[in-house]
């Protein structure tokens, strides 16, 4: 174990299954319960529209599967957050021609209470939107707002930053983050304020820095890094980027992701990664988390989803599912990220 840090990782495997095979899909912890939406097992076709819901009550792990009607039409590469009680979906590709599916600015609200969906139009029909786009990415405030950022629309990529207010049912453009136009990013929100980090810009995997949007101020400011491995993490995409509470201390953590992409674009895989850093707010440092060995861990992957598991009482905690593996196949897994103190500090 690496003296100074003052915990480490211990993965607990959840769940396998030929159902849950998938990639470029989402994940929504709502307390001890996930929901499992979209993605694809053969390359640009969507899974189907239903809900794969797990309820994890303690290191077990409870499948099934949800059908609801109305639902989103199936999809690729979409985006979701958590609000409060429900599971929120922005866009993503379908159809025949697997283009971003245009929904008019809908924003889709999933219940796992009712196992219900709910469709967002926003109020005015006249004013702009966040255009269809599918491997952007999707956090919240915890209040009323989400926010959608970057990915990739009918053609080339994005770098721009939208807020979609529940209350009002409206959109509001924000300033772009700093380029370049990326897909596969990933951001997070906490204490007011927006991290994105990584993402392709259609040439090279990104790394190196990371942006922070301070949404009161309505500026972006940037903190950088040599993307070495051993001063923080290297570039990547198709990641996951987590705002976690342990130990007192509040985290970001990024995980996995590809770092080298496929020739055949979305139809194969390119070099998976499957290493676990920390970035501590209050010191704006990077550490490599040590892993307990022994249970077991993970494969290397991209294109999977993850969320942060809040329970009562405890210390918060990561879950992951599915993805790519470096040979191309699509993974059904589910995984469990605690933090433990590190005896060695």
């Amino acid at each position: 174990m690496s003296r100074g840090q003052p915990f480490v990782g211990n993965w607990t495997h959840l769940l396998t299954t030929d159902r849950l095979k998938r990639s470029s899909h989402v994940l929504t912890a709502i307390g001890d319960t996930l929901c499992i939406f979209g993605g694809e097992v053969t390359p640009r076709k969507p899974v189907d529209d239903d809900v794969d819901v797990l309820a994890l009550p303690s290191d077990s792990c409870r499948h099934e599967t949800q059908s609801a009607s109305p639902a989103p039409r199936p999809r690729v590469g979409s985006a979701a957050a958590l609000l409060g009680d429900r599971m929120y979906v922005y866009s993503g590709r379908g159809g025949a021609d697997m283009s971003p599916l245009e929904e008019d600015g809908c924003v889709w609200n999933f219940d796992p209470e009712t196992m219900t969906w709910y469709e967002i139009q926003p109020l005015s029909k006249s004013q702009p939107y966040a255009q269809p786009r599918s491997y952007h990415c999707m956090t919240s405030d915890g209040q009323t707002s989400l926010y959608i950022h970057a990915g990739c629309p009918a053609k080339d990529r994005l770098s721009d930053l939208w807020k979609f207010d529940l209350f009002s049912r409206s959109w509001l453009q924000l300033p772009d983050a700093p380029g370049p136009a990326r897909g596969g990013a990933s951001i997070a929100c906490h204490s007011g304020k927006l991290y994105r980090m990584n993402g392709f810009d259609g040439t090279t995997e990104q790394g190196g820095s990371l942006d922070i949007f301070d949404i009161d101020k309505n500026t972006w400011s940037t903190r950088s890094w040599k993307p070495n491995g051993q001063e923080g993490p290297e570039p990547r995409s198709v990641c996951a980027l987590l705002p976690l509470a342990i130990n007192g201390k509040d985290i970001l953590v990024t995980m996995f992701g590809e770092r080298d992409p496929s020739m055949q674009g979305h139809a194969g895989a390119g070099k998976m990664l499957d290493d676990v850093w920390v970035f501590d707010i209050a010191t704006a440092k990077w550490a490599r988390l040590d892993i307990f060995e022994g249970k077991g861990r993970p494969k290397p992957r991209g294109w999977f989803a993850a969320d942060v598991l809040k329970r009562p009482g405890k210390q918060d905690a990561i879950v992951i599912h599915g993805g790519l593996n470096e040979d191309n196949e699509r993974l059904g897994d589910v995984w469990k990220l605690d933090f433990e103190a590190n005896d060695a500090t």
